[in-house]
């Protein structure tokens, strides 16, 4: 089935289904599209899929208000009424943000970087400062990271254009908490929070007493003026964090 229309998604990853795989969400998202009966174009051979395409995952474990996908429908239909029968048929963690009109091109051109705030509980100011500080300093930063074919060293320094530390804001949150404001170039392998956390471990020695939480805020392009424009209206929306 040929496809007539496409259309850009953004769409969130929050509360439980942070813990979800990749394949998890894509499934939730395929029933979803079945019970508001999308007009999905699909794949030729013997087994057909929806066409849809999806533009850099946030790991597992991670959340996210910047999740990008491509549908390719079979039919043209309104950006906002997909967007509201999406919804409908989605869980609370997975909802759409924002649909729109596929300008043509491929998604994937639109986003090269990532804009992730990391929440550290029980971790003095000072000591996640002098550590970013130490980071920022370095000339590389390597990690290894367990891959399908084995361990693998990445430079986690080379991506980082920028990392900061500020306070919580949060009177709900104890005072010895910080975050720290990641913005990370799109490399393969990526380079992500988590490995961003080991290298101030291994530089620093700073080791959160509880588990670190991280969210990516943005996706997008890097801009002249050091922000990500954001891939659906290419806008400046995130400003990069200072460092």
């Amino acid at each position: 089935m040929a496809v007539v229309q496409r259309l850009w998604v953004r769409h969130t990853r929050t509360d439980r289904l942070r813990f979800a795989s990749h394949r998890d969400l894509a499934r939730t998202l395929e029933r979803a599209l079945l019970r508001a009966n999308i007009p999905m174009a699909y794949s030729q051979g013997f087994s057909p899929h929806p066409q849809i395409s999806y533009a850099g995952a946030a790991p597992t474990g991670t959340a996210s208000n910047a999740e990008y996908l491509e549908l390719g429908l079979a039919e043209e239909r309104n950006a906002q009424e997909i967007q509201q029968a999406l919804n409908s048929a989605l869980p609370p963690g997975m909802q759409i943000a924002q649909v729109g009109v596929s300008p043509g091109g491929a998604l994937a051109e639109r986003i090269n970087a990532s804009h992730w705030r990391i929440e550290l509980r029980g971790v003095p100011a000072e000591r996640a400062t002098a550590a970013v500080e130490a980071f920022l300093a370095a000339d590389s930063a390597p990690v290894q990271r367990v891959m399908k074919d084995g361990p693998r060293t990445l430079d986690t320094r080379a991506p980082v254009v920028s990392l900061a530390v500020s306070l919580s804001a949060s009177p709900a949150i104890d005072r010895d908490c910080v975050i720290l404001n990641l913005v990370v170039r799109h490399v393969t392998p990526a380079v992500r929070p988590d490995d961003v956390l080991a290298a101030l471990r291994e530089l620093a020695d700073l080791v959160p007493p509880s588990p670190p939480m991280a969210t990516r805020l943005a996706q997008g392009l890097l801009t002249d003026d050091g922000r990500l424009a954001e891939p659906l209206q290419g806008e400046a929306v995130s400003a990069l964090a200072d460092g």
